[in-house]
């Protein structure tokens, strides 16, 4: 199988000229918001904590070229798929022209999604005049879709990874579709909690919906057209202009992921960097074939580490849209861990496109001043499950956690952030954890000592430790729990997360990708997550610095005197 190059450009470049600055921006500030009326619709009517407490979703509207118009500050690890999953979702039901006013088009299948079943596409087709202009879509995780588990890190095939809808119209012309209704039920072992939130994605969707279709009506087709065309290359030169800034060359860096989940063999992977002018390429056909574990990345979710690690260093904190993304090129090579092909299982995409997004900033770091040492590196994702005691209920619950960031020469690393991938979501309140699982957490802190030492000391990892207080099963979805934070410039590294359980009977387990851990009541689960590298020589760190790390308990004495000697004088 062959190389496959994918580019980011407007199919009619040029369209923006003429376009009034101030109307543009207002257009711009208005589909953004109209994308946060639809975060929050879908906030405030989720049946789940995943959506609503850990906003493990996206929404985004496409136009009617699929090109990102805007997406309000969710799940950024999906900022690349969305556009995949429209179209594939509209061409799964026959095309734009099988599209009506009222339809709502389902699609999860991972190899347009980019990611596993759960995490499902809701598509709203917008009409302005019987003309389609555009897409509002939201894309979810499901707590349950039929999958081996609820949540797998040992599967052989994407079959075994949950039901696959490749694109069903779930309403067709505002009517509900109740066979496909009746098979997402048949196939959740959380049906009611999992219909709650597809119902709740379907009107946060219809309300982005009308508030794009208000601005349509409002400004008229032509006026937003020709204003969404200069949105796009204002940020097409936003970001053209800091590539241009760097010294044209070709930069590199590679790594090696712990286990692709079922061989336990590591998994080794490089990435190149090219920058030419105003032009990066991303090329990651240096790893390996696709592999026998679920951690081979589809195409969708390897565009979206790039597009991210692009943003991260070269948006300028903007909310982006296609434009953003137009001076980058993606290098891939078919039946490849970052481009693999059907069935190949791809349960845990994120722990390539996670290492990846790391990688291609290591990369840049020859040439980009400033850029920082390595973070904990990964989500570090817990999913529990069971039936409660007495009255038998299904329950699912399950959360991303923070890990510590790498220093820079600016300062140091923040201390227990979302991975970059996931940015925008939430870590669950204890509070709300306890209300609804059977769990009592019984320590969650910065850990000290954590963060790799430096002239800036690396962001401090989290300590977590959950009581079971009833059986249950815990699926583990940890990566980096070999490869230690790497510092930049002298910088030291950081500690990798881990996860032990204490069992009752006074054994312990330690796990990384493991899935349907079973835990007794009275099984403490202790969650270690990584911390960030430091940066530049310990030995430079000012010695009032330490002084103030010591008295908020960021480091210990021993800590202290062992890497910054110098903040001790005799």
């Amino acid at each position: 199988m062959g190389v496959v190059r994918t580019v980011f450009t407007d199919p009619q470049p040029g369209r923006g000229e003429g376009a009034d600055p101030v109307t543009t921006e207002i257009v711009r500030q208005g589909l953004n918001a109209a994308a946060d009326h639809m975060k929050r619709s879908l906030i405030r009517t989720a049946f789940s904590p995943i959506i609503y407490e850990a906003l493990d979703f996206a929404v985004a509207f496409y136009d009617a070229d699929l090109c990102m118009l805007a997406q309000a500050p969710t799940l950024p690890a999906f900022m690349g798929t969305l556009g995949f999953c429209v179209r594939e979702a509209v061409e799964g039901v026959g095309g734009r022209d099988a599209l009506a006013p009222g339809d709502v088009i389902l699609y999860n299948d991972p190899y347009g999604t980019g990611s596993h079943p759960q995490d499902a596409a809701m598509v709203v087709p917008v009409f302005h005049a019987d003309e389609l202009v555009a897409y509002a879509a939201i894309k979810a995780h499901w707590l349950d879709i039929g999958g081996k588990d609820p949540y797998c890190t040992d599967t052989l095939d994407v079959y075994q990874e949950g039901t696959i809808f490749p694109g069903v119209k779930l309403y067709d012309a505002g009517r509900l579709v109740t066979d496909v209704y009746r098979m997402i039920l048949a196939n959740s072992r959380m049906a009611d909690m999992v219909i709650g939130d597809i119902n709740a994605m379907v009107a946060g969707a219809r309300a982005g919906a009308e508030a794009l279709s208000a601005i349509v009506t409002r400004h008229g087709a032509d006026v937003f057209r020709r204003c969404v065309a200069r949105m796009y290359d204002h940020g097409e030169a936003l970001v053209r202009s800091w590539f241009a800034a760097l010294p044209d060359g070709v930069y590199t860096a590679s790594s090696v992921i712990d286990s692709d989940g079922v061989s336990g063999v590591p998994v080794p992977f490089g990435v190149v960097v090219s920058v030419e002018g105003s032009r990066v390429e991303v090329d990651l056909t240096d790893c390996p074939d696709q592999v026998p574990g679920p951690i081979n990345c589809p195409l969708p979710s390897t565009v979206a580490a790039a597009r991210l690690a692009v943003a991260f260093l070269a948006g300028a904190g903007e909310q982006p849209n296609e434009g953003h993304f137009r001076a980058l090129e993606l290098v891939t090579r078919e039946g490849s861990l970052f481009h693999p092909v059907r069935p190949a299982p791809c349960f845990m995409y994120g722990i390539p496109a996670d290492h990846a997004i790391e990688l291609i900033i290591r990369a840049l770091g020859d040439a980009v001043p400033g850029v920082p040492a390595a973070s904990g590196g990964d989500i570090n994702a817990l999913v529990w499950w069971g039936n409660r005691e007495g009255s038998g209920a299904p329950w699912a619950d399950g959360a991303p956690h923070p890990v510590g960031q790498g220093a820079s020469p600016r300062g140091d690393g923040a201390s227990a952030l979302m991975y970059i991938s996931e940015s925008a979501t939430r870590f669950t309140p204890a509070e709300v954890w306890e209300a609804r699982n059977p769990w009592r957490i019984e320590r969650l802190a910065l850990a000290a000592d954590s963060g790799g030492a430096g002239r800036f000391r690396g962001g401090l990892g989290l300590d977590l430790s959950f009581r079971c207080l009833e059986d249950q099963y815990l699926t583990a979805a940890l990566a980096r729990t070999e490869l230690a934070p790497w510092g930049r410039s002298g910088g030291l590294p950081g500690r990798p997360n881990r996860l032990t359980v204490d069992y009752p009977d006074g054994t312990t387990g330690d796990y990384a990708l493991k899935t349907r851990i079973p835990l007794s009541k009275d099984a403490v689960v202790h969650l270690r997550t990584g911390s960030g590298g430091g940066y530049g020589p310990p030995a430079g760190r000012d010695p009032e610095a330490v002084r103030a790390d010591l008295r908020e308990g960021y480091v210990s004495e021993e800590y202290a005197r062992r890497h910054h000697p110098h903040a001790f004088p005799a």
